[in-house]
């Protein structure tokens, strides 16, 4: 008689037979800096994740190089005073995180250092796009994104990150970086980017939510995919491909393990699921009330994520993660 419970009876037996594992090569941690020196400030909606100021980020890349993490998505949280209608401060030499950018890879150069091309952070109507009579304007924010991603890998950054959720953006950019001689630059499509409710912390962190004016969309489901919708991202991925994206990104990752997983099952390009701030600030308040164990069950949140294929996963457990498995 065959009895599955075999291969469950000791530690070490289910190491051998475990079909899933998540390891340092796996995961992705997102950082945000911001101006400044000596700044280590809390996001407290997401207790885990901090604002820092570039010589504090140094600091954390090299703690968590000793855990064996070596891949990051750095994000900027940008002062008022840069922010405008056009979003030029984005691809502006004397833009700090492009000059970050420099000093991260100059002294870490064995890292992956992944960037973020959005318009949000930069844009003072808070969306990915420009605005016009209320409406996201597609094809003039992507002339902006272009002359972003130039930058960002003239900044040294490894791979792109373009999460605008704009048409055709892709393609324009690669077109543009292979233009400029940047062949070996890639580039991370957010490819299934839902108009999640579960952003919030983050935004908070980098104070880049739409601003409050009845002129302005008040969210960004123009761009964003519909909660509702799996076969679209089937449609989104296929053109991503088509345009020369290196890595297709679903996000959020717990809420759409449904989506990595038909991603995973019909593409050949590695799949990243972005683990994102809401996902993990609820696990957080959750095991803070003693509800539940967060050395338990932040490493089954993982492990989920992986069982349903991604590749890579971007979380901002993924140091704590290590530390415990360390």
């Amino acid at each position: 008689m065959r009895r599955p419970r075999r291969n469950r009876k000791s530690e070490s037996v289910r190491n051998l037979v475990r079909e899933n594992k998540v390891t340092a090569d796996d995961l992705i941690m997102p950082l945000f800096i911001t101006e400044g020196s000596k700044i280590n400030k809390q996001v407290k909606s997401l207790p885990v994740a901090y604002t820092q100021s570039l010589d504090v980020i140094l600091k954390e890349i090299s703690s968590c190089l000793k855990l064996g993490l070596h891949s990051f998505i750095l994000f900027p949280k940008v002062s008022k005073r840069y922010k405008n209608n056009t979003a030029d401060y984005s691809y502006d030499p004397d833009n700090f995180y492009l000059k970050a950018a420099t000093k991260i890879k100059k002294k870490f150069p064995q890292i992956t250092l992944i960037s973020d091309i959005a318009l949000d952070p930069y844009n003072s109507d808070g969306h990915d796009g420009l605005v016009k009579d209320g409406k996201i304007l597609n094809d003039e924010s992507i002339l902006v994104l272009e002359k972003m991603a130039i930058a960002q890998a003239k900044a040294g950054f490894d791979i792109l990150g373009p999460s605008d959720m704009m048409d055709s953006r892709v393609g324009k950019i690669r077109d543009a970086l292979d233009t400029h001689g940047y062949t070996d630059t890639s580039i991370m499509s957010y490819t299934a980017k839902y108009a999640s409710g579960f952003y919030g912390p983050f935004r908070d962190a980098l104070d880049s939510a739409p601003v409050s004016d009845h002129s302005i969309p008040k969210d960004k489901k123009t761009y964003q995919m519909d909660p509702a919708n799996s076969k679209e991202a089937m449609v989104e991925a296929q053109l991503d491909i088509l345009e020369g994206a290196d890595f297709l990104m679903v996000k959020p990752a717990v809420h759409y393990l449904d989506i990595i997983s038909l991603l995973s099952e019909n593409i050949d390009l590695p799949v990243v699921a972005y683990h994102v701030s809401g996902e993990c600030a609820m696990l957080l308040a959750a095991a803070q009330k003693k509800w539940l164990d967060y050395e338990v069950v932040m490493p089954e949140t993982l492990l989920s994520i992986k069982r349903a294929g991604a590749n890579q996963i971007i979380t901002y457990f993924a140091k704590d993660f290590l530390k415990l498995k360390n």
